[in-house]
């Protein structure tokens, strides 16, 4: 019997464009193109611009470029720069209790743009990342959030690994040292959810498994139980202590997750432990017109965990307002919407947007949604008190418009991504990258892209 590491190692060597079903593609599609939306809506945030300055420009012919700007850096360093930028508006895709596109697409670009890959590889790519990523998950009865890890910069991390490994077409033997090298890179706290921290948890990821790869092509070496073992990974972020590690069979590559568990894609730029909340505090205030001066209180009833990563509950930033249930209330009854242009610290402080916040009066509960890879609880529940004394309630919400289970149309897709992409590119150009995009599978190399800004002009 092989243990679990060498399992995922032979799953990822082995995987290859046409062993992928379409349906896994679909969704690696899917995720691939919405990060790339987010990661040109985000490149000018403070945060990737202080990162793109510790790193130095590279005057090899191997690099990979910065995300638009162009800019040629090594592929570690490219996936380090854009991986934050991904993540810094927390716009990026949900799913595995992570954020899996937001470190898989950021490295796999840098590596893919290195290697010449076609559009293909990288979708297998991304797929044997996902997968391996979520049988761990499963393995693992207890939450990461409720010990502190950020699962994205944790699970992320021997994902990673594991896409860019077979993006370099490594054998078994390499790709085990590879994730084994990748599962002692892991880390990401959630207390630093909220600060610029937390982006960089997703670029650190994306860069640990291009490294991960490389010194695995080169003959580094790493445990053969690095997974398994006493006192390998699954032991060490264990957050119930009892993560199963003795796995005869994982079923990798006849159990295909992805087409299960799907891409949750965001609507809204915040942490998605709101987005139900918000869905529902938007419809009772655009169905009965409320103003924020006829409110007494908001009710929110969600679950623990929700409850741990919403951790800022009168938040001064537009930064720190993305981990806020209060400024999500305040900002969907206020504006009507929660977007890029409410998340900014001026609209934060707006005295009736302050005066929203104070409340909002949450409650929760340790149930969870049943068939969810979230940890969050079955439904969120959102009424309004107000001053009258009337309460107005929205029936509970269990899946956000955006999720797999409530997907968005290609159409709303591209118009979110569009939306993002004319922040920097203009519409055409936004529009000819999203088709490039959805048609990945047919692309013959990932240079072809034109995601930089010198390439949009030719």
């Amino acid at each position: 019997m092989t243990g679990l590491t060498r399992q995922t190692a032979e799953f990822a060597a082995a995987i290859s464009p046409k062993t992928v079903p379409k349906s896994a593609a679909d969704g690696a599609r899917i995720g691939i193109a919405d990060c790339v939306g987010v990661m040109l809506a985000g490149a000018d945030e403070e945060a990737p611009r202080i990162v793109a300055q510790t790193v130095p420009t590279s005057t090899t012919n191997d690099g990979a470029p910065e995300i638009p700007s162009g800019r040629n850096l090594s592929a570690p360093d490219a996936a380090l720069v854009n991986g934050v930028a991904a993540h810094v508006l927390d716009y990026d895709d949900v799913a595995l209790a992570g954020h899996p596109s937001t470190v898989l697409v950021p490295a796999l670009l840098a590596e893919g743009w290195t290697l010449n890959a076609s559009g293909a590889d990288v979708l297998a790519a991304y797929v044997a990342g996902y997968e391996i990523w979520a049988l761990l998950q499963e393995l693992e009865p207890g939450s990461l959030h409720e010990r502190g890890f950020h699962p994205t910069a944790v699970l992320g991390s021997i994902a990673t690994a594991a896409a860019c490994a077979r993006l370099h077409n490594l054998d078994a033997d390499k790709t085990q040292n590879a994730i084994a090298i990748g599962a002692s890179l892991a880390s990401g706290l959630v207390a630093n959810f909220g600060s610029m921290t937390k982006s960089y948890h997703a670029g650190r990821t994306a860069q640990n498994g291009v490294v991960a790869a490389r010194l695995a092509q080169k003959g580094f070496t790493g445990s053969a139980d690095a997974l398994e073992h006493r006192a390998g990974f699954m032991k060490a972020h264990s957050a119930s202590g009892a993560a199963i590690v003795e796995v005869k069979e994982s079923d990798l590559g006849s159990n295909w997750r992805l087409p299960k568990a799907g891409i949750c894609v965001k609507r809204y730029p915040i942490c998605y432990a709101t987005h139900r909340s918000i869905d529902a505090m938007i419809a009772l205030a655009s169905k009965h017109d409320l103003k924020a001066d006829a409110i007494d209180q908001i009710r929110v009833h969600i679950g623990d965990a929700q409850r741990l990563m919403l951790r800022n509950t009168s938040p001064k930033t537009g930064l720190e307002a993305k981990f806020s249930m209060e400024f999500a209330m305040a900002s969907a009854l206020v504006a009507r919407r929660v977007g890029l242009s409410e998340l900014t610290d001026e609209f934060v402080r707006r005295p009736e947007v302050v005066d929203i916040m104070t409340k909002v009066q949450c409650t929760t509960t340790n149930e969870r949604v049943p068939g969810w890879d979230q940890p969050f609880a079955p439904d969120d529940r959102v009424s309004v008190v107000l001053k009258s004394g009337e309460v107005i309630a929205h029936e509970p919400v269990a899946f956000p418009k955006g999720s797999w289970q409530r997907p968005l149309t290609r159409e709303e897709l591209a118009e979110k991504f569009i939306d993002c992409a004319t922040r920097k590119f203009s519409r055409e150009q936004s529009v000819q990258l999203f088709d490039q995009l959805w048609s990945l599978s047919e692309l013959r190399s990932v240079r072809d892209l034109k995601i930089t800004e010198h390439m949009v002009r030719h």
